[in-house]
């Protein structure tokens, strides 16, 4: 009787460490499309990304590099004050975007160019991402807000 409770002890342990190991592989499938990493344009440059890997590029956009194309089309440069990448994007901007103001996009890399899916913009005159404020503090040229 003692080897029967046993064995039943040990099935049921069995059981839920293969649930638990399928659950995580079935979370993190899931998930997959849903991690964005956040790079630096420096980043990028120093280590060009998988064109199929989709991340996250955050930076001041170039004063005098915004250029719209034809429709919805518009290319512009982001800097981190080290080095700049040239991101375009097919889409409706919006409307707090503008020159020498933080952004961030998230799309892919691809032959030398980030094709961003989605900007985003500062949402008031004080906000910057944490992840680009840190990029540009690495660079040495992050100014606190109210400084000039």
């Amino acid at each position: 009787m003692k080897s029967l409770k046993k064995r039943r002890r040990i099935q049921v342990i069995v059981l839920a460490t293969v649930a638990l190991v399928i659950a995580t592989g079935l979370i993190g499938y899931a998930m997959r499309d849903g991690i964005n990493f956040f790079r630096s344009p420096s980043q990028v440059v120093a280590e060009p990304p998988q064109p199929n890997e989709v991340f996250r590029i955050g930076g001041l956009v170039e004063e005098g590099s915004l250029i719209r194309g034809q429709g919805e089309t518009v290319e512009f440069l982001v800097t981190d004050g080290g080095e700049s990448v040239k991101v375009v994007f097919g889409g409706v901007l919006p409307d707090l975007f503008a020159e020498n103001q933080g952004m961030v996009g998230t799309g892919s890399y691809v032959n030398g160019v980030f094709e961003a899916s989605e900007i985003l913009a500062k949402h008031d005159e004080t906000y910057m991402p944490k992840e680009v404020v840190d990029a540009l503090k690495e660079q040495g040229v992050y100014q606190e807000p109210g400084e000039s």
